[in-house]
């Protein structure tokens, strides 16, 4: 480019000259005006003036011509194109096209780095508004979580003490039971140690052990009888090996209903105990003995083959 501006400066300076120079020539004058002073080197006398003849009279002035029309000027000849200045109007021009792209390319380049920027400002925001968000929730999950876990265990502890203190009613409920089930044995054994001592005016047999007047005691027949009532509601229907022994207490009211009923020896089959078990509470109530009356507290004891 800049050998281009050289050669365009120096074309336009020679064209400026050559314009110069026509015109000038063109309204130069033709005429010349010279003046000369001649000088005698030796003096020398003058010489009689001259005298003239006198003046003729006026010759009468010939017409003039009428001056020959002037020729039509020659048309100044067309300037060549000058290649030179051509060459560098076009270099000028391209230089133009090409500073005006690159303006352009520099301005969209310009605009693409500021929406670049901006795109990136918009999405760092954006990705700090969704951490934000995240550690929001995540704090959120945790305090949640925290709580849960609290409550939960809060809860497994009443859980656990609801649990001790039921543990303790049923062991203490046990215990009360126990202790009445030792008392009625304590006093079935006392009446059992009286009935032995015998008692004279006593009207049982002459292998009678009781200590009152008269027999208060079930009849010899009657657990036989309460085993026959209840043995027939029995179900088992899986193989027994042996002849295994299941004793149980059994309960009764005034009227022969049955109140409650536990194993106090296990046979050592599980299920041979609950099917005993299971046909006392379908008994529901048992028979009266001869006497009319039904032991309140009475042991009895199944075996799969008798």
């Amino acid at each position: 480019m800049g050998r281009a501006w050289v050669v365009a400066g120096i074309a336009h300076l020679a064209l400026f000259l050559a314009l110069g120079l026509a015109t000038a020539w063109k309204t130069q004058p033709q005429t010349v005006q010279a003046e000369a002073e001649l000088w005698s080197a030796v003096p020398q006398a003058a010489a009689p003036k001259l005298q003239e003849p006198p003046p003729r009279p006026p010759e009468p002035e010939p017409k003039p011509e009428p001056l020959p029309k002037p020729a039509p000027p020659r048309p100044a000849p067309e300037p060549k194109p000058d290649n030179s200045l051509r060459d560098a109007q076009i270099a000028l021009e391209k230089k133009k096209e090409e500073d005006k792209k690159k303006q352009e390319a520099a301005e969209r380049q310009r605009k693409a780095l500021e929406k670049k920027k901006k795109e990136a400002e918009e999405k760092a925001a954006q990705d700090k508004a969704t951490k934000e968000k995240a550690l929001k929730d995540k704090a959120a999950q945790e305090k949640a979580a925290q709580e849960k876990k609290e409550l939960d265990k809060k809860k497994a502890a009443d859980n656990a003490k609801a649990d001790e203190d039921k543990r303790k009613q049923e062991q203490a409920r046990k215990e009360a039971e126990d202790k009445a089930d030792a008392a009625v044995a304590e006093a079935l054994r006392k009446e059992q140690m009286q009935r032995m001592q015998g008692m004279a005016g006593a009207s049982g047999g002459p292998n009678a052990t009781g200590t009152a007047l008269k027999s208060s005691g079930p009849s010899a027949s009657y657990a036989g009888r309460l085993v026959g009532r209840i043995k027939p509601n029995i179900t088992y229907p899986g193989d027994m090996i042996g002849n295994p022994r299941a004793e149980v207490e059994v309960r009764v009211a005034a009227d022969g209903t049955i109140t409650s009923r536990r194993i106090v020896q296990s046979s050592g089959n599980k299920a041979w105990d609950d099917a005993v078990l299971r046909a006392i509470d379908k008994t529901e109530i048992l028979p009266k003995d001869t006497d009319g009356r039904v032991p309140p507290l009475i042991v009895l004891g199944f075996r799969p083959l008798d």
